[in-house]
């Protein structure tokens, strides 16, 4: 029988607020990094032991956790801000065991820090930092990968902060009007208040990044526009930042339609995944062409996010995973 792996080390300087906010309330977030990571953590002060059978995963929580004591100093972490450090130490610490090759060429990518009224909110792991990167270096970016991955969030980020900065007079922030696999049949109200579910997830990052009431007023002036994708037909966007979400919803002729109205100084985010379609079976997602069309053409980036991206609560990453292993074997063998 194999033995336990134990590393000892000592976080400096010691500072009883930092070791704190480390641990949590009961040492809550220890016993989060403990379970996330199969791992036991004990510690005197600032003395700490990392006890684990997998050697690799002790190697991760003492990085985590010397990192997270850094952060101590200026950040008050909660469980979720846990949680994404948890994903992003994870994430670092599978690419640091079995590299990948990057889809369009391997670099490593400047990371790009985004001021909002929240705070800075940076990418968690490589992929979120490539998806960042790629969005302040090009014109038209498609973010690909399961829920909970923050494509739209990030997205919306890089847009505020391009309306805080002036770089873009308004935001166009569009969704396919398509029922997720429900017929939700005749909805009352006027156009806004019909369409104003399907838009919901947009509206909810807005609030967050910038506050209720400013987004309100700035959608009263028309400088941030909430639209279902068919009213984009037939519009030239200038100076706009403009964002399709649930892209794999789209049709090929929804899709070219929206890629064809950019105009000059916007730019465009495409976001979606691409194992929730919700159109008819005869009919193919706008998104899965758009991959297969475009992934060669300069100023077009793809980023391709996984489930170990998954920024939600851990649960989402296991179901994930689970619907992939259950996909890929219905691809072997045919489903039952």
């Amino acid at each position: 029988m194999s033995r336990p792996h134990q590393r000892d080390f000592i976080l400096e300087p010691d500072d009883t607020e930092r070791l704190a906010n480390l641990a949590g309330a009961f040492d809550a977030h220890l016993r989060q990094i403990e379970l996330a990571l199969g791992v036991e953590i004990a510690n005197r002060g600032n003395i700490f032991r990392v006890t684990g059978m997998d050697a690799s995963q002790v190697d991760v929580a003492e990085r985590l956790l010397r990192d997270l004591y850094s952060e101590a100093a200026t950040e008050t972490f909660d469980g979720h801000g846990i949680n994404l450090r948890l994903n992003a130490a994870r994430a670092a610490g599978e690419d640091k065991e079995a590299p990948l090759p990057a889809r369009d060429g391997d670099f490593v990518p400047q990371e790009v820090a985004i001021r909002v009224k929240r705070g800075t909110i940076r990418g968690r792991g490589p992929n979120q930092q490539k998806y960042l990167h790629a969005i302040a270096t090009h014109d038209i970016n498609f973010g690909v990968g399961p829920a909970g991955t923050g494509k739209t969030f990030l997205a919306v980020a890089s847009a505020v902060e391009a309306l805080n900065d002036s770089r873009v007079q308004r935001l166009v922030l569009v969704r396919p009007a398509v029922e997720a696999g429900e017929k939700l049949g005749f909805l009352p109200g006027d156009l806004s208040q019909k369409v104003d579910p399907y838009l919901r997830p947009l509206y909810d990052a807005l609030y967050e990044m910038l506050g209720v009431e400013k987004v309100l007023r700035l959608l009263e002036k028309n400088v941030i526009e909430i639209a279902p994708l068919a009213y984009m037909r037939g519009r030239t966007l200038n100076d706009a930042w403009v964002i399709l979400d649930e892209a794999q919803n789209t049709t090929i002729e929804q899709m070219k339609m929206f890629l064809t109205r950019l105009g000059f100084g916007s730019t465009a985010v495409v976001t979606g995944d691409l194992t929730q379609i919700d159109l008819p079976k005869q009919v193919k997602s706008g998104l899965r062409d758009a991959v297969d069309v475009l992934r060669d053409v300069d100023g077009v980036s793809f980023t391709f996010f996984e489930s170990r991206d998954v920024v939600r609560h851990p649960l989402v990453a296991r179901i994930v995973n689970a619907y992939e292993r259950r996909d890929a074997a219905d691809a072997a063998t045919g489903p039952a």
